[in-house]
Parts: structure tokens; sequence; C-alpha cells
């Protein structure tokens, strides 16, 4: 049998305590990445865009994503940027913002729901 040595002992502490710190750091940056994601979704459910205003930056997408049982659509009032096409349940819709401004859109099946972005530097 062989007994493990105080020496030993440390350097399996140390090795788990390593082990340790590496997988939560994966795991921070994971959720990192999930947390950003989210920030930048716009669901569509009950006859409304959640959020209502969504402000990002330059460049991030944004993704819609329809929850209800009917269709709806994504147009840009000023057309800045491309319109969706009719979305079923689940389906989503992403574009990437573009230059500093508000931009406005609404559903053309539905044009009561509105919207807003404001896209910053």
């Amino acid at each position: 049998m062989i007994t493990p040595t105080s020496k030993d002992k440390m350097a399996a502490l140390l090795c788990g305590i390593a082990f340790l710190n590496l997988s939560l750091f994966a795991l921070g940056g994971e959720m990192k990445n999930a947390d950003s994601s989210k920030q930048n979704r716009i669901e569509i459910k009950d006859f409304a865009f959640n959020p209502k205003t969504l402000t990002v930056k330059s460049g991030e997408k944004i993704t819609w994503i329809n929850h209800d049982d009917e269709p709806h659509t994504v147009v840009s009032v000023e057309k800045q940027f491309k319109k969706s096409t009719a979305l079923d349940t689940d389906q989503e819709f992403t574009v990437t913002a573009g230059a500093p401004g508000t931009y406005t859109y609404f559903c053309s099946v539905h044009p009561k729901m509105t919207g807003t972005i404001v896209v910053e530097k």
C-alpha cells in the first residue's frame, strides 16, 4: 500500500484548486456571452414588441423572436434596415445595428404594433 506524503497531498490540493479556477473562468465567459445576446433580443408576444425600446451599440446584432400564434413582421419606418418576412411562431429575424440614431419599426400585419431601436456609437 502506498501512503501519500504531505507533499503529495499538497500537490493534489493545488491541482484541484487550479482545475476549479479554470472551470469557473470558462463558465464565467459563457455566462457573459449569454447575457449580451439576451439583451439584444426583442420578444413578440401578445401583439406587442418587448422591450418596446432597445438601446444597442452600432454593429451589434438585434434579434426578434415571435412567440405569438399569429404571424408578425418587422419593418423599419424609414427603411433603415431590411424588413423581415412574415415570422411564424418561434421564428427569428436578425439585423445588425447600423449608424447611430433612432430606428422606429412596426408590424405590417398589425400596424399598431410599434417599437424603437436606439443605436449608439
